[in-house]
């Protein structure tokens, strides 16, 4: 079945909803996505969403601009990061206009806290910047563009899963996809297609990422030939539920939340004199390592799942159920206990994805290092890679990326479908991914993909995780191609075609296992330690080699990897200290 739209959004979250919104202003538009949109990954976002409003004390977006910059260890493309800070007040105000229940000062206005990172007068010290809505901020997103999206006539395709991208040269004309009930293929043709599909923290172990991200959008666009930009930068959120990887939000360090290692010690202390608790992500991850490391875990025999606590016993009852009601709970379901009485046990849990499709500003997909575009094909959100996070997102940035970047996104791709030509594609442009399906539901025994999976997630964080090095990521790389070739002979053991769950993951298990293989081998090529990506044979960051982008190809079982240059236009790189 062929459907025919002016634009089609693949992604439900946050991103893939603002920019529905905004071209369905101008084009006929669909959303298609594999979750009912309101499930999608932006829900778990919790802590808040950064504006230099200045409600409660002075701040200035130059000021968050920089943090950007500088917490993204220069990595950071700087007119990205400007946009990012300048429009950041527009965009929160909007949202509150259409709705958004945001926390209150005493005055009524948008209250703020504070979040890792983010400080006044280019690193003084911490500020208030980020916007709340209790610690449900990412929920209260989608609720509200959902909203939104349904009153602006978006055509919602729920449970339809991509599974290939239409390219002639480079020019995008849709995207093959199938119906979860009823195991149909669909030919979506488009005069653009935005790809909003999230995250792949599931090529990990202990992650926070939802069953869902499965780095769809990413892993297409590079069997397709597109690049994906900084895959070697993954971020690990310093506070995961111990064994769990759920995530405990910063927003439990911004209101006065402390880390303590075995001996009640509050170690930042030691490693970020300035913010304390309340660093840069990386550097607070990197702490926590060292620390159970060095035996000082609260077992304290320094194996790799010790763990430290994060004691917000000092807040009180009534601040945690306010402000942090979703975290109480959280502890209570999941460890047994009241945060109010008890330190959570916390460790850190792969989170977050700064590398990915490469766009510019108004996020249209580029396909080399002399920014060739890709007409008709945008990205935005954590699938995409702008680049407003570098080498390490500061909290609070993820749903700002969202939000400005979904609605740039959304309206040039509203201007652009008024002079494209709506694509003809035939049915046979589906045959490469039925033939595809077809072979892996033909009933011929084959190894099922759950073994593979968990040693490719076992692989990823044992050997390219927190800290790395050279041996460890070239075995990682040769484990992911081993797997990859396993993968080939995998069969469904469910060969129905009603809401065949089987074939969905082993479809899903296909992208993160590319992923994975990019990620390893980027990490592999990058010789210095940068933001979230930390060589312990490479201490040092070195900006006469390696201030740079990576472009990383896809080609068989191989990576192949370019560079392209970092804006420094506004801030020289220095010194990262907290």
């Amino acid at each position: 079945m062929i459907h025919k739209f002016d634009t089609v959004i693949v992604g439900s979250g946050g991103a893939g909803l603002y920019a529905a919104l905004e071209a369905s202003k101008k084009s006929k538009t669909a959303v298609l996505s594999k979750l009912y949109p309101i499930r999608s990954h932006t829900g778990a976002a919790q802590g808040g969403i950064s504006a230099a409003l200045g409600n409660v004390e002075e701040d200035k977006a130059e000021w968050h601009a920089f943090d950007t910059v500088k917490g993204g260890d220069y990595l950071v493309d700087q007119q990205a990061a400007k946009i990012l800070a300048e429009e950041a007040i527009q965009a929160v105000y909007d949202l509150e206009n259409r709705g958004l229940p945001f926390n209150r000062t005493p005055e009524g206005k948008i209250d703020q806290r504070r979040f890792g990172g983010h400080t006044r007068n280019f690193g003084e010290g911490p500020v208030r910047r980020a916007c709340y809505s209790a610690d449900r901020t990412g929920h209260m997103i989608l609720q509200t563009l959902y909203q939104q999206c349904i009153k602006n006539d978006v055509a919602f395709f729920d449970e339809f899963q991509v599974v290939d991208l239409l390219l002639d040269g480079t020019t995008c004309h849709g995207v093959v996809v199938v119906e979860l009930s009823t195991g149909e293929l669909h030919i979506f043709a488009a005069k653009a297609v935005l790809f909003a599909t999230g995250g792949f923290g599931r090529i990990f172990k202990i992650t926070s990422n939802a069953y869902a991200n499965s780095g769809d959008g990413p892993a297409l666009c590079a069997r397709r030939g597109i690049p994906l930009e900084d895959m070697e930068f993954f971020q690990f959120h310093p506070t995961g539920i111990m064994g769990l990887g759920i995530l405990i939000s910063e927003a439990v360090r911004g209101e006065g939340g402390i880390l303590r290692n075995r001996s009640g010690e509050r170690f930042m202390e030691g490693y970020s004199p300035t913010l304390l608790d309340l660093a840069p992500r990386d550097i607070v991850s990197r702490s926590i390592q060292t620390e159970v490391r060095a035996g000082q875990g609260i077992r304290g025999d320094g194996k790799i799942d010790d763990y430290v606590h994060l004691d917000a016993t000092h807040l009180g009852k009534e601040v945690l159920t306010s402000k942090l009601p979703d975290i109480t709970d959280f502890c209570k379901t999941y460890l047994g206990i009241d945060p109010a009485e008890k330190p959570i046990p916390v460790l850190p849990t792969a989170h977050y994805a700064m590398g990915g499709i490469p766009t510019d500003v108004h996020g249209r997909v580029i396909i080399d290092n002399a920014n060739t575009i890709v007409n008709g094909l945008y990205a935005a959100g954590e699938c995409a890679c702008v680049s407003v996070h570098g080498a390490n997102r500061l909290g609070t940035n993820s749903l700002l990326d969202l939000v400005v970047f979904g609605r740039r996104a959304g309206q040039h791709v509203g201007d652009y479908v008024k002079q494209a030509d709506m694509p003809q594609p035939k049915t046979s442009a589906a045959d490469e991914a039925r033939d595809w399906i077809d072979k892996l539901t033909d009933g011929t025994a084959g190894p099922h993909g759950g073994h593979i999976s968990d040693e490719m997630q076992v692989t990823m964080m044992e050997k390219v995780g927190i800290y790395r090095n050279e041996n460890d990521m070239g075995t990682a790389v040769d484990e992911i191609n081993e797997l990859r070739e396993r993968y080939k002979t995998v069969r469904v053991q469910d060969t129905t075609k009603q809401f065949n769950t089987d074939l969905l993951e082993i479809i899903e298990l296909g992208n993160l296992l590319d992923l994975s293989l990019i990620t390893a081998a980027s990490a592999l090529n990058r010789q210095e330690s940068r933001g979230a990506h930390s060589r312990e044979d490479f201490p040092d960051r070195d900006d006469d080699k390696w201030l740079v982008h990576s472009l990383a190809y896809l080609e068989g079982d191989s990576v192949r990897l370019e560079e392209k240059t970092v804006d420094t236009s506004i801030w020289e790189p220095k010194p990262r200290t907290y």
